[in-house]
């Protein structure tokens, strides 16, 4: 499972983040004042140099666990509904653990990781283009140029 990753998870070099970092990670952003979900993925986002962005899917439920175990709050405003460190979060929140969110920039391999997930995003971009904008020929050629980029990734992996 070396390389897989969900939608907005885990583009991490090799580095895998145990299912119960979410937990660590989620407190450690709380250090910097109440957040919302969304707002919290995005300060993870950025403590990792932007090789991490957890999933809502992981986030939310964990929200809820740690407001069921006492260590955040929450308090709805407007349409979100924001958290917050009580005491007790407080205590087991450790800012370092974003540190090391944000050492994993600093491994070798790390900025050609960032580099090949900027590549996928601006060739979706370009792909999301080409459906709303292209017509029926446009579409089905380009639908005919992912596939063979997929098709030469796997090719090289395939080489090593």
């Amino acid at each position: 499972m070396g390389g897989e990753h969900r939608h907005g998870e885990r583009w991490s070099g090799g580095r895998r983040h145990r299912r119960g970092d979410i937990r660590l990670v989620l407190l450690a952003a709380l250090l910097d004042g109440s957040a919302h979900g969304y707002e919290l993925m995005g300060r993870l986002e950025e403590s990792s140099g932007g090789v991490w962005r957890p999933s809502p899917g992981s986030v939310y439920p964990t929200l809820q666990l740690l407001e069921d175990e006492g260590l955040v709050r929450s308090v709805e405003e407007g349409d979100r509904r924001v958290y917050e460190l009580t005491d007790a979060g407080r205590e087991q929140a450790d800012p370092e653990v974003l540190a090391d969110l944000a050492g994993g920039e600093d491994q070798p391999g790390m900025v050609g990781h960032r580099t090949l997930r900027d590549a996928v995003r601006q060739l979706h971009l370009a792909a999301k283009q080409v459906a709303i904008a292209g017509d029926s020929d446009q579409v089905e050629r380009a639908t005919a140029i992912v596939r063979d980029a997929r098709q030469a990734l796997y090719r090289m992996l395939g080489e090593g």
